[in-house]
């Protein structure tokens, strides 16, 4: 499995590049926000991918323990994300339909990762 392309790596790329793009554009985050929402946002969104992808290139056989704490992880950086892009949704910043997209993006995410985790601890 290491060297295959999961779905769910695929897709955290995808929010990943949506993140950089949304929060990137200043005319929808303003320079205010910089420092205390976009950077965290823009981060959880590339550890999202760097854990799953770390996960993915750790042996399951060997590193189980470690595997499932990445996925984990993961799994706790898309809460954190859920949560800036709700508060960014309070504060005005994004629409309904926006933060409606972009938590489903992440929700995907956070579901795919929880059957992976579940099938890892099973084998």
């Amino acid at each position: 499995m290491s060297n295959d392309k999961l779905d769910v790596i695929t897709k955290a790329m995808e929010l990943a590049e949506h993140t950089l793009r949304v929060t990137s554009n200043c005319n929808r985050y303003p320079k205010k926000w910089r420092f205390s929402l976009v950077d965290k946002m823009q981060n959880k969104a590339l550890e999202i991918y760097e854990k799953l992808h770390e996960a993915n290139r750790t042996d399951l056989k060997a590193y189980k323990r470690e595997r499932l704490e990445l996925q984990t992880k993961a799994i706790t950086y898309c809460d954190q994300l859920l949560f800036y892009i709700e508060m960014s949704h309070k504060l005005e910043i994004i629409s309904q339909k926006s933060m409606q997209y972009w938590s489903k993006m992440v929700c995907d995410i956070k579901h795919m990762t929880i059957g992976w985790r579940t099938k890892d601890r099973e084998r």
